[in-house]
């Protein structure tokens, strides 16, 4: 019946045929494999050729990703349907912090509730921050750029994504930080590890980085009260053309919000309309479930900067407001869809997206960039690489 349901509206996948579906391929749905539907046996067998090279893919695929011990799939959610290929492996347990380091009230709480923010959803009123708490803001986000420096010296094919949890975990306590992704709303790691398809909140695991993938790391440390939040989107030995041009394309966006937007009297609203029209120029969509937020003693807070065009975000830019501009520009659709564990943001249609990110406060004249990388503000990892 659920098939019958598959099936409408689909037409069959022989090129030049698009008669309606009316079978679909056997092999495909045990492998999990999207798609594949034809009208008639002759097609299906006339595409077959062609078709097996699916398979032999879904299975390669599959068995690079199978836990080597005792060689069974890691497969948490029987019957997920995932829109691309990446898929879950089994994740460390929780790692624990010095009991010496400053923590933010969602830490100890049972369910991760940040409470002090809780308190102010809704609230449109953003804070003006004076000069003592943004030289405390500016250490925070010093910290947070010096582990995320760490975490991208590690990439490399054959890391797993637990292995730059790891190192950010201990980057961040050696500064007497706390990692802020931990326990937020249960979180289970110490930082976010968002691969090829992820949009974000991806949750470091046992799978091994691939040459070719796209991971981008978000890390945010809290020290002495304040949050820095950051991050970057890091090539894996060779990447794709494509996938080159796509990340490209997100850090020009984020660089140029930041140069034509930030500075008093600039609403909000205006961020959406600069990243949109310069993702479009590369044929790129851009993510709307997630935006850019007001940062300080609180992980999230007002502003909320959409990265879309006509949105309809509230606020003006005045000097001490401090804010991340993080756009999420994807190679296909802009909708997303969250996986199973709550937290895995991935596009709709499997295709690759990218991200980066900048805490930043408005001055009199302009913009600081606090989570800058120091003298290479310009110059992001992949550009190194």
């Amino acid at each position: 019946d659920s098939l019958l349901q598959e099936m409408e509206g689909r037409s069959c996948e022989t090129p030049g045929c698009g008669e309606p579906a009316k079978l679909q391929c056997p092999t495909c749905i045990k492998l999990n494999i999207q798609g594949s539907f034809f009208c008639s046996q002759e097609c299906f067998k006339g595409n077959w050729d062609l078709h097996k090279a699916l398979h032999k893919l879904a299975k390669t695929d599959t068995a690079s990703q199978s836990s080597k011990k005792g060689g069974g799939l890691f497969n948490p959610w029987p019957g997920y349907n995932f829109t691309g290929r990446l898929r879950p492996a089994a994740q460390s347990n929780t790692r624990t912090v010095p009991d010496h380091i400053g923590r933010p009230d969602y830490a100890p709480h049972p369910e991760g509730y940040p409470m002090s923010e809780m308190k102010l959803k809704g609230n449109t009123y953003i804070r003006q921050l004076d000069d003592k708490e943004i030289e405390d803001l500016r250490v925070a986000c010093r910290l947070g750029r010096e582990v995320l420096d760490e975490a991208a010296a590690a990439i490399a094919p054959g890391v797993t994504t637990d292995e730059i949890d790891r190192i950010v975990h201990e980057a961040t306590v050696d500064r007497e930080c706390y990692p802020s992704p931990l326990n937020y709303y249960q979180f289970p790691k110490s930082c976010c590890t968002s691969v090829n398809e992820v949009i974000c909140h991806g949750i470091p695991d046992m799978r091994p980085l691939q040459n070719g993938d796209i991971c981008n790391v978000d890390v945010t440390v809290y020290h002495r009260g304040y949050h820095g939040d950051l991050n970057e989107t890091i090539f894996v030995g060779e990447v794709s053309e494509k996938a080159k041009n796509l990340v490209v394309n997100t850090w020009e966006c984020l660089e140029k919000a930041i140069t034509e937007c930030v500075k008093p009297g600039t609403k909000y609203r205006e961020v959406g309309n600069v990243i949109q029209k310069h993702a479009t120029t590369g044929g790129y969509s851009v993510v709307r479930s997630y935006c850019g937020h007001g940062i300080h003693k609180l992980f999230h807070c007002a502003p909320n900067v959409p990265h879309y065009a006509k949105n309809k975000a509230v606020g003006v830019m005045k000097p001490g407001h401090c804010f991340t501009i993080e756009p999420m520009i994807s190679e296909g659709v802009w909708g997303d869809q969250t996986w199973p564990d709550n937290w895995t943001s991935v596009t709709q249609d499997g295709k690759l997206s990218a991200q980066f990110e900048q805490t930043m406060v408005v001055t009199d004249t302009g913009v600081d960039v606090l989570t800058a990388r120091p003298g290479k503000r310009h110059v992001p990892y992949f550009m190194e690489s």
